[in-house]
């Protein structure tokens, strides 16, 4: 495949996701559409993503700094006979720690954002049955 054929492929593909892209935004802007874009995600759905990335949080939480300590009297050893992969140890270590921490902590955040967003859409679900039957009783006793 030429390049010009692989461009005009990466183009087309571009051009599709964006009108795929400005067809969602005028759905969600409308609030409503045409056919069949009405996107759903089900509680059970969030809550189930929300349970993997907690259970991911604890097991990494465990399994990621359990070599912190040998990998420090490691780098130390290292320093003291002169060797200048201890500090190079240290800095992979304290790389790794950074980036654990990283995933921790998005880990945290994905699993109670996503908590809350079910208890937020259900008391919006409760509010939005209550304020419809009140406005359809309403309209009797005009």
């Amino acid at each position: 495949m030429s390049f010009d054929e692989m461009w005009g492929q990466a183009r087309s593909t571009a051009a599709a996701r964006q009108e795929s892209s400005m067809r969602l935004n005028q759905v969600s802007a409308e609030g409503g559409g045409e056919g069949g874009y009405n996107y759903t995600v089900t509680k059970p759905d969030l809550k189930a993503v929300g349970n993997d990335a907690q259970e991911l949080f604890h097991v990494f939480e465990v399994d990621a700094f359990h070599a912190g300590a040998q990998t420090n009297t490691a780098a130390n050893d290292l320093n003291k006979q002169k060797f200048k992969t201890g500090a190079a140890l240290w800095t992979a270590w304290d790389t790794w720690r950074s980036q654990a921490e990283a995933l921790l902590s998005a880990c945290a955040h994905i699993h109670n954002h996503l908590e809350d967003t079910v208890v937020t859409h259900t008391k919006h679900e409760e509010v939005l049955a209550v304020n419809l039957s009140v406005e359809q009783i309403n309209k009797h006793f005009k």
